[in-house]
């Protein structure tokens, strides 16, 4: 199968991540990386040997066909413009917009110009969410009936190098790392139909405490803290916290409740396991749960994921699984509760997505379709 050739615009922090996963996979070539910092750009330039580009020159370049979109989230939906404008299919970090409307207006460009979109969180791609996936569809809890997820920690400005922007609007626990909470369940139960939820500043003002902007004041302009519920489509109901305001916390990242089971799901803003199984078995009074072996090889960091599978639903023509009907319907969600908070009401879901289908078992490592 012919290689697709991607560039990079965007060249910070989660740019190493990107360039190892793109390289684990046989129908990708990093092509080309870009940045409005030169500086930057040069630097993962030289250390990945990728050839350096400026943004004009990447869009530009004819032989470049999947730009991966690494910018801040602010911006996103721009980038992911200028992308799909010069004809190249847009693939974003998450999330796809910080507005639900640039979304939607992200997703028509791209229908009018027969382009494709795809979006991160791709871990739910690996082999932990995969598992978890196939055991829930082939039975393994009975009917999911309900599921609780939480991230709780006490933010980003103790080890981040430039935290400001997660304190500010397009920023906070919800569009931070919900993402990959949000579309996990989404890939196991499906689409959402209703939430309601509350949302707080906790700390009105954070510290930074690492380098190099120690001692940085920054003023919190979103929200901190958020508590809701979610209704699904087939009838199951969820719980959710994103927490930048934790200190320390025992909870479980998801579980799924079912009629015959309980699923323990792994981190999913890693790709690998534990993923564990509770099922009551007659006679017994055994409390543990089961620890599964994991149905795919990509346990480990594969960031690019969601880019080769995009790569290899262009050239077979098929759907690619972290598009961007996904990444709205999970923008929609994010933004609902902080909508809820406000108005005291519950929040109708109104965009929709397919579940993403399961990646075939059983693949060879560095390949998606054989």
């Amino acid at each position: 199968m012919k290689k697709v050739n991607v560039g990079i615009i965007g060249c910070g922090n989660i740019f190493k991540a990107y360039a190892t996963g793109c390289r684990m996979f046989e129908i990708l070539n990093l092509a080309a990386c870009a940045d409005i910092d030169m500086a930057k750009a040069e630097a993962q330039a030289r250390e990945w040997n990728v050839p350096l580009m400026t943004v004009e020159q990447l869009l530009a370049d004819r032989d470049i066909e999947i730009i991966v979109n690494l910018t801040i989230p602010n911006v996103h939906a721009a980038v992911s413009m200028s992308i799909l404008n010069a004809g190249k299919h847009a693939y974003s970090e998450k999330p796809i917009a910080t507005q639900l409307e640039e979304a939607k207006v992200v997703l028509q460009r791209a229908r009018e110009l027969n382009l494709r979109v795809g979006c991160a969180p791709d871990t739910f791609l690996g082999a932990g969410g995969q598992t978890c996936r196939k055991l829930i569809d082939d039975g393994w809890i009975g009917k999911p009936i309900g599921a609780v997820a939480f991230v709780a920690g006490h933010g980003m400005e103790h080890w981040h190098p430039n935290p400001e922007f997660f304190y500010k609007s397009g920023g906070g626990p919800m569009l931070d790392i919900g993402p990959y909470y949000v579309t996990a369940l989404i890939n196991l139960l499906g689409r959402i139909t209703r939430t309601c939820g509350l949302a707080t500043i906790s700390f009105p003002e954070r510290i930074v405490t690492s380098e190099p902007n120690f001692g940085q004041r920054i003023a919190v302009e979103t929200p901190t803290h958020y508590a809701g519920s979610l209704e699904f489509a087939s009838g199951a109901t969820g719980l959710i916290m994103t927490s930048f305001d934790v200190w320390k916390h025992s909870l479980p990242r998801i579980e799924i409740y079912g009629t015959e089971g309980t699923l323990s799901v792994p981190d999913p803003n890693t790709f690998g396991g534990p993923a564990k199984l509770f099922r009551p078995v007659k006679g017994e009074n055994s409390t543990d749960f089961l620890e599964i072996p994991l149905v795919n090889p990509y346990a480990e960091n594969s960031r690019g994921i969601g880019v080769a599978d995009m790569a290899y639903a262009i050239r077979s023509g098929r759907k690619h699984r972290a598009n961007g009907e996904l990444a709205a319907h999970a923008l929609e969600v994010m933004l609902s509760f902080e909508m809820a908070s406000r108005s005291g009401k519950y929040v109708e879901i109104e965009s929709s997505c397919e579940r993403p289908a399961m990646l075939p078992v059983g693949l060879r490592y560095g390949t998606l379709d054989e």
